[in-house]
């Protein structure tokens, strides 16, 4: 996915804060981090690979090369930012959170007009200088970006830093978030709300769907005011938020606790304790252990000196690798016992195969798994939540294929209806594949109610492919 950060500031130099800001937003990505400054004029911009190691240890040393009052930054899952561009509308560095499905036909589009680009990785143009390309053919700004909503199929928010402050704009449909700080000196700007506090900043508010504003030292100017409807992904309360972090005034914890307690009050597997799968899986078992009327105890343990979420590799081999490595069986709280396991989502299997695997050496006597959101049975199209390059990735997918063949296409909207007799067969086919004893999704309804949003305002097509 990935996670932006900005900040503009009346007096003093904002760099420490953007280094700081930045990072707190590294668990929503894991391939490339860049931070650019402005200081009368002069941009600044450094930019790393961190696939293999952490943000900060990356960028400590660059921060002597930055200065200015204002400035943005970024962790991708995807291409290098930020990009510097100079054009018609001015100088401006810009970052985005974006998933642009029609990437090579935007790309030819703007090629045949006259275009150039010089940032290419794997064949492929770099999404945020594309972005660039569109917003630098608007009359100003607020057109350019304007454009862009009308032209990317998929998501797109972003910053843009100018001389004279930062420019926002969150996603049309608003699958993405942006969160507005302030304090005496300024503000700041952020995917993650919580990387605020510790920086003196407090929440201001949420940008709303498609709006775009302008942040200086000395306030927020509304260039374009939000859209009506909203889509917000239901993924970022379940997996992506951090626990302190609130979208849409639903803090990330609360959510996750009360839709584990839901799903422990309506539960009646006999168990000895509730274990959460770490860390995502963390809020809801602590609700699931109270609405079930059991202990919490961590049967798994992460790592956490060496293994953070933001520490995984781009190969699958290799995920799958840190997958096993970071999570640690507590062996001498399992043995002979009956656990409900709780996690956030079950998307390939393969990581929760393998701790199935490792929690049955460990003498565990019963894995009772419970999972926060419904099977995915639709690839992600908008934020790339599963990443996955073919349906049949998903282990929902490839059951339904064991289980009926081609025929199996027809009928993806039975297998996500959990009162049909497909998503039963579907859901006893994943538990025997996984070796559990049992196995339980939360429901669309309850997943929703937890939210606590209106479901036609949450994303949630992964689950029953709706979609506008």
């Amino acid at each position: 996915m990935g996670g932006f950060f900005g900040v503009a500031k009346r007096s003093k130099e904002c760099i420490s804060e953007l280094f700081y800001g930045v990072d707190y937003n590294s668990h929503l990505g894991t391939r490339r981090a860049g931070m650019a400054s402005v200081d009368n004029g002069r941009f600044m911009r450094s930019i790393h690979n961190i696939e293999n190691t952490y943000f900060r240890t990356k960028f400590e040393g660059d921060l002597t090369e930055f200065s200015g009052k204002a400035g943005i930054g970024v962790i991708s899952d995807t291409d290098a930012q930020p990009i510097i561009v100079n054009c018609r509308l001015g100088k401006f560095a810009i970052v985005t959170v974006a998933k642009i499905n029609n990437v090579k036909d935007l790309q030819k589009e703007l090629l045949d007009r006259g275009h150039h680009f010089c940032e290419h990785s794997n064949d492929i143009v770099n999404p945020t200088e594309l972005v660039a390309a569109i917003i630098s053919e608007g009359e100003d700004f607020v057109d350019g970006i304007t454009r862009v909503y009308n032209k990317v199929k998929g998501s797109c928010s972003m910053l843009i830093l100018t001389d004279s402050g930062i420019i926002a704009a969150r996603d049309f449909r608003g699958r993405t978030p942006i969160a507005i700080g302030k304090n005496d000196e300024g503000y700041a700007l952020s995917s993650e709300s919580h990387s605020f506090g510790n920086l003196g900043y407090t929440l201001d508010r949420q940008i709303g769907p498609g709006e775009i504003v302008k942040v200086t030292p000395d306030g927020v100017e509304q260039l374009k005011a939000p859209e009506k409807e909203m889509q917000i992904c239901a993924f970022l309360w379940t997996y992506y938020g951090y626990p302190p972090c609130e979208y849409e005034g639903r803090n990330v914890d609360d959510m996750r606790y009360d839709a584990g307690y839901a799903m422990g009050a309506d539960d009646t597997a006999e168990v000895d304790f509730v274990s959460p799968i770490p860390d995502s899986g963390t809020g809801m078992a602590l609700g699931f252990s109270q609405g079930i009327g059991k202990p919490y105890k961590r049967g798994i343990v992460k790592y956490t000196p060496t293994w953070p979420r933001s520490f995984t590799p781009a190969s699958q081999e290799l995920r799958e690798l840190v997958a096993k490595m970071k999570l640690i069986a507590n062996k001498a709280l399992l043995e002979g016992k009956s656990v409900a396991f709780c996690d956030d989502s079950i998307v390939r299997g393969t990581q929760l195969r393998d701790n199935v695997k490792d929690l049955r050496e460990g003498g565990v006597k019963e894995v009772h798994v419970r999972i926060s959101c419904p099977p995915l049975i639709y690839p992600c199209e908008f934020i790339n939540f599963t990443a996955s390059k073919t349906p049949m990735e998903l282990i929902t997918r490839r059951v339904i294929a064991k289980l009926e063949g081609e025929e199996g296409e027809k009928h993806l909207d039975e297998y996500a209806d959990p009162k049909s007799e497909r998503y039963a067969r579907m859901v006893a086919a994943i538990c025997d594949e996984l070796g559990l004893d049992s196995l339980r999704f939360n429901t669309l309804e309850a997943l929703v109610a937890a939210i606590g949003l209106p479901k036609c305002k949450v994303c949630t097509h992964c689950f029953d492919g709706s979609s506008f």
